[in-house]
């Protein structure tokens, strides 16, 4: 009996399907990330496509159906290295992703992170009273697919796909239907934006994050649009003499993204600080009982001898990388395998410290409500501030420069970020695994495949993406539509952090004014804990920095969240789980059709090969019939929901 189970946990066949659940998920959380900044778990998702397809083949577990979603929701969350590859495109480093190298620190990155969350496994997940939303919702699903399979659940999965995937065609290929709509407004000189996008995949992820994060998000906007921009617009001069929209827009992106950036940091090191107590707790705890070697068929974790050789063996990888990547400035010298050498540390002893806090964050709140975009922002003007350090006592070579470390600083951001998206994920799969009665060390084994799995998608699927749409202010061919670039806002962010530190150019006082609004936003949020209520102080600053259109059309879809909450009772097999079906589907169905559109346009040599919109139609006709699209989807999702059986 034990062995049957064993082989229906860890299978080939599972282990095929996941790298081929992958493959979507990977590629519609890097299309989401570039175009609005956010990603969303695939767990649940994974699990409903799991269970419906082994369910069709005969012989399925809901140890294998795990084993399932929790290979495919790693590859899913390693697409979080968005945050940080392209900024090597902007920096002039790289003019297009190259495979190995792309691929290789991917994989490297996401492994370290899979290896760092073993040891906290039993403090954080088996003797821990940590919530782990997620991973609980992915198991009750587990549970009750076992029994029933849900339809209703698979149909809202496939069918808010498909009609996101139209919807997606109209508007990014035929271009019948416009993206987004914006009214700005002058005040003497003082300029308003108002903006509100039309992507049915930020309604899907605004769904996701809910109505307290919306919310917050949609005051950072308030606060940027009515407050900042205006201030700075009517108290700046306007050197190029830009028109308005022009002008307020490089305003918010050069000057009040940093105070964004700034309340980012600022919340995240509060998080940490209250974190700290119980994270290095748990660590204690998880080595004190962790076993020092035997067979991993014992039912635990892999050995940590095991763990530590294959820790030593990625140590080597990044070596390895890190010193290629060198290469080109000054060749390998004494020099530039030191400063590898120094690469390879930050990555290990930054990458765990990392991994420790945003796998207890993700305990507590949820893998797509952790903040890794503030554990970025963190961690990028610790390698830069260390690297201006190592140049002040003479220990950075002086043949690598400026140039070549700010693209150095992020290229070890980028492992440090795939470590993070991982241990992001990987406790909360664990989490559900502990509660189906799954193996944890066959998890992990899923985890590490579902990392190489992922890292090989990641590269074609950037490339795809840069070559067609290209990023805002960044296009790779003349004649590109500049309105159809994906913002990047992460690495556009990351990429002005470290190339600011280094050349001594950062706006200090913007990211001071952002900790002091942090520090505001915090004592406002602990006031209104006592009430029951929240205003996370992360979600403001990303309002304040993420552009308005996307934070608009993520605080409508947490409003269409809250409006099902408030007319159901939710449970997990019923109208909670068809929301969640049905958010997911829009997220992914739009990404596939946009990546598909790219490769259209790739072969076409144009991104808008594809359009049957007339020549000198006015922009208020397609953004008229955007606007009433997506209303109308906005009703049919909570009539969808409501009547959900």
């Amino acid at each position: 009996m034990n062995a049957t189970r064993r082989a229906r946990e860890l299978s080939l066949r599972g282990i095929i399907l996941g790298a081929l659940i992958t493959l979507v998920f990977t590629a519609s959380n890097i299309y989401l990330g570039l175009k609005v900044g956010l990603t969303v778990a695939s767990s649940i998702p994974a699990a409903v496509i799991s269970m419906a397809v082994l369910r069709a083949m005969g012989g399925s577990s809901i140890l294998e159906n795990n084993i399932v979603q929790t290979q495919a929701s790693a590859a899913g969350t390693l697409s979080c290295v968005f945050a940080s590859l392209p900024a090597l495109i902007m920096v002039g480093y790289w003019q297009h992703f190259p495979f190995i190298e792309t691929a290789l620190l991917s994989a490297a990155g996401g492994m370290t992170g899979v290896l760092f969350t073993i040891p906290l496994r039993r403090a954080m997940v088996t003797e821990s009273a940590l919530p782990y939303p997620e991973g609980v919702a992915a198991a009750e699903i587990l549970k009750a697919g076992e029994k029933d399979t849900s339809p209703v659940a698979l149909r809202a999965l496939t069918g808010g796909g498909v009609i996101a995937a139209i919807v997606t065609f109209a508007s990014g290929g035929l271009r019948l239907l416009a993206d987004e709509a914006s009214v700005t407004l002058s005040w003497g000189h003082a300029i308003f934006r108002g903006s509100c996008g039309f992507s049915l995949a930020m309604l899907g992820a605004g769904y996701l994050v809910g109505i307290e994060g919306g919310l917050a998000m949609l005051l950072g906007a308030v606060m940027a649009w009515g407050g900042f921009v205006p201030f700075l617009t009517a108290h700046e001069a306007n050197p190029a003499h830009l028109g308005p929209d022009a002008y307020a827009t490089g305003v918010w992106m050069h000057d009040v993204r940093f105070i964004g950036a700034g309340m980012i940091a600022v919340a995240s090191i509060w998080t940490l600080g209250c974190m700290m107590g119980p994270i290095i707790g748990g660590i204690r705890a998880s080595l004190r009982a962790a076993p020092a070697g035997g067979r991993p068929d014992d039912g635990g974790d892999l050995p940590l001898r095991q763990v530590g050789l294959l820790a030593a063996g990625i140590s080597v990888v990044l070596t390895g990388m890190f010193i290629a990547f060198l290469a080109p400035f000054g060749g390998v010298t004494a020099g530039t395998v030191g400063l590898a050498l120094t690469g390879t540390a930050c990555c290990m002893l930054i990458g765990f410290l990392v991994a420790a806090t945003c796998g207890y964050m993700a305990g507590i709140v949820g893998s797509s409500s952790s903040p890794i975009s503030g554990i970025a922002i963190v961690a990028v003007i610790l390698i830069a501030s260390l690297f201006i350090g190592m140049r002040a006592l003479g220990l950075f070579p002086a043949s690598v420069g400026e140039h070549g470390g700010i693209a150095f600083c992020l290229y070890i951001l980028s492992a440090l970020i795939a470590s993070a998206a991982i241990s992001n994920d990987n406790l909360q799969d664990l989490k559900t695994g502990q509660l189906v009665g799954a193996t944890p060390w066959r998890q992990q084994v899923a985890l590490l495949i579902g990392c190489a799995t992922g890292a090989l998608v990641i590269p074609p699927v950037l490339n795809i993406l840069y070559q067609t749409y290209g990023f805002v202010g960044y296009l790779p061919h003349p004649g590109m539509d500049p309105t159809r670039a994906l913002a990047a806002p992460q690495p556009a962010l990351l990429m002005m952090i470290a190339s600011g530190i280094f050349l001594h150019q950062l706006d200090w006082n913007m990211l001071a004014i952002g900790g002091v609004l942090a520090v505001a936003t915090i004592a406002t949020d602990l006031l209104l804990r006592r009430r029951g209520r929240s205003l996370p102080p992360l979600a403001v600053g990303i309002g304040i920095y993420l552009p308005p259109a996307v934070t608009v059309t993520l605080a409508v879809g947490a409003l269409v969240g809250w409006i099902c909450n408030r007319r159901t009772a939710p449970s997990l097999t019923g109208s909670s789980q068809v929301g969640t079906m049905l958010a997911s589907g829009l997220i992914v169905g739009e990404s596939l059709m946009g990546v598909a559109l790219s490769a259209v346009a790739g072969f076409a040599g144009r991104d808008s090969a594809l359009s049957i919109l007339p020549a000198g139609v006015p922009a208020i006709v397609p953004e008229m019939a955007g606007a009433m699209v997506f209303a109308g989807m906005c009703v049919w999702f909570i009539r969808y929901v409501l009547h959900a059986r």
